[in-house]
């Protein structure tokens, strides 16, 4: 993946420094509160949401394996349509494709439609490094880049930011990429709104080449698929010369007929609208109708390298809803940047380490920044198992083994640092398989229970410094169970049919059963 985070440091020290800005906690609580609520309402006129959410998911799970077919069948059919293809294997390739084109037409500067991919491969860095200026035109990718700022998350990329501070953004930084702010510009809404709009309106009339994502391709007609909410994107895939789509290879559906599961719960759950106001497809290229030039780059860049992970390949099913982030108590508190990757939150910390791999402190730590409460799996529409494959990275990080990297199988090395973690687990291993051991250590621990501290030593410290150690109770439930039904059967009870109380399980004096 790109280096555009390079220099973050691993995530529980970016959280560490993220969770006492107040302001920032007091943006994301607002925004991730009321994003969900309404979601949850969108979703709930839904009937039949659950089937939707299965059907999202077969339909994903078949196309990731057949994958090879329908890329095949995506470029033959954008071929026959006009357009032309471009493979790319990593965020290098890529970038020197875009590049060399936009340089092809001779322009200098190009719009761009919101895309997570060319973020992901750092493409407008690579178009500046090339002399080429690209130019966002959703207006919380403008904010972001008037800001010289980085996205902290999927949707919202100025989640972080109020509307003060966006005025402020706008105000000190417009005129250096155009047309400047209006004088005495407020902070509301319809203001911030129609800056932007004057703003941008120059660009897209005098812009040549156009660069966008794409959130679905339709193999069956090569067909590419942008939802949105502003209308930008519209702009650009409908009036430069040229249009150059960066997508991921995961994002192919078989046929129109899969495709209209995704344009129900797609919008539900990331805007929580029935339908996205702006929903363009376009098919190759049509005389006298949008771009003359149409070209699409299909992105690996560490999707090949995923497929190949049974458990962690669900990963690729993800819509970009980002309904995760929203739930997550975890972003909620440590914000976007903190996971220093454009895809932050919950679908980050599994979707990040298998693009980058895991060789990175910052990496590493991503599976980490998490609580398994499991609220992402309940709401994501394409049903991925995020605590489980978040279980399954931090295996791999802790034990290592074998994966796959770059096409090829290799063998990870035990990450450092969690050495007293394996002894731990190892530990706990043979104990659950010597029974009389395990017996035996229950019976001792709930003896010594007076003795024991509040807190960890050692290693331990980091677990216990944040979270109250469980009280062992006075009498393992083996030996409860034992003394009260094991022996003679269950509790007798009196004549009436109510249980005989069984003194035995009085409190001890510390009041614990």
């Amino acid at each position: 993946m790109s280096g555009t985070f390079v220099g973050m440091p691993a995530f529980p020290k970016a959280a560490r420094e993220a969770v006492p800005d107040k302001t920032l906690r007091g943006n994301l609580r607002h925004a991730t509160h009321t994003i969900r609520a309404k979601r949850a309402h969108a979703v709930a006129e839904v009937s039949d949401w659950a089937a939707l959410r299965e059907a999202g998911k077969r339909i994903k799970d078949h196309t990731l394996r057949h994958l090879d077919d329908y890329l095949v069948k995506a470029e033959e059919a954008v071929t026959a349509a006009g357009g032309t293809v471009h493979w790319a294997a990593d965020a290098d390739e890529a970038n020197a494709i875009v590049t060399r084109l936009v340089k092809e037409t001779g322009e200098r500067e190009v719009v761009k439609v919101k895309s997570m991919a060319t973020q992901e491969i750092g493409l407008n860095e690579a178009l500046e490094a090339a002399g080429i200026r690209a130019y966002e035109t959703d207006l919380a990718e403008l904010i972001v880049q008037l800001g010289r700022d980085r996205p902290s998350h999927i949707l919202v990329p100025a989640i972080h930011r109020n509307r003060g501070e966006i005025r402020d953004v706008f105000a000190r930084e417009m005129s250096g990429w155009g047309r400047p702010a209006p004088e005495g510009l407020t902070d509301t809404p319809a203001e911030l709104a129609e800056a932007a709009r004057l703003h941008l309106r120059e660009k897209f009339l005098r812009a040549k080449v156009g660069v966008s994502g794409a959130n679905f391709v339709v193999a069956e007609t090569g067909t590419l698929v942008v939802v949105e909410s502003e209308g930008n994107g519209r702009m650009c895939l409908t009036l430069p010369e040229t249009l150059i789509s960066v997508v991921g290879i995961e994002k192919i559906v078989p046929t129109w007929r899969d495709l209209e599961v995704f344009l129900q719960t797609l919008p539900r759950s990331s805007t929580a609208e029935r339908m996205n106001p702006y929903t363009s497809t376009w098919t190759g290229t049509t005389d006298a109708d949008g771009p003359r030039a149409f070209h699409l780059v299909l992105l690996d860049n560490g999707r090949t390298d995923t497929l190949a992970d049974e458990v962690g390949r669900q990963a690729l099913r993800c819509i970009r809803c980002s309904a995760c982030l929203n739930v997550c108590p975890v972003y909620e508190r440590a914000g976007g940047h903190a996971y220093g990757s454009v895809y932050p939150g919950p679908i980050g910390a599994i979707l990040s380490p298998q693009l980058r791999g895991t060789a990175s402190e910052i990496d590493a730590s991503l599976p980490y920044a998490s609580s398994l409460c499991g609220a992402c799996y309940e709401v994501c529409p394409v049903a991925i198992d995020i605590p489980e494959v978040l279980v399954h990275l931090r295996e791999r990080i802790v034990e290592g083994g074998q994966v796959v990297r770059d096409g090829n199988k290799v063998v990870l090395q035990p990450a450092k640092g969690h050495a007293a973690e394996r002894a731990a687990m190892r530990a706990a291993r043979w104990a659950f398989s010597h029974p009389g051991a395990l017996r035996a250590g229950q019976r001792l621990a709930s003896r010594t229970r007076r003795l024991h501290p509040r807190t960890l030593p050692g290693p331990g410290r980091a677990w216990s410094g944040t979270r109250d150690l469980p009280v062992v109770p006075a009498e393992p439930f083996r030996d409860w169970w034992q003394r009260t039904r094991g022996a003679g059967g269950p509790p007798s009870s009196d004549a009436a049919g109510a249980p005989v109380k069984d003194e035995g399980r009085a409190k001890d004096k510390d009041g614990d059963r």
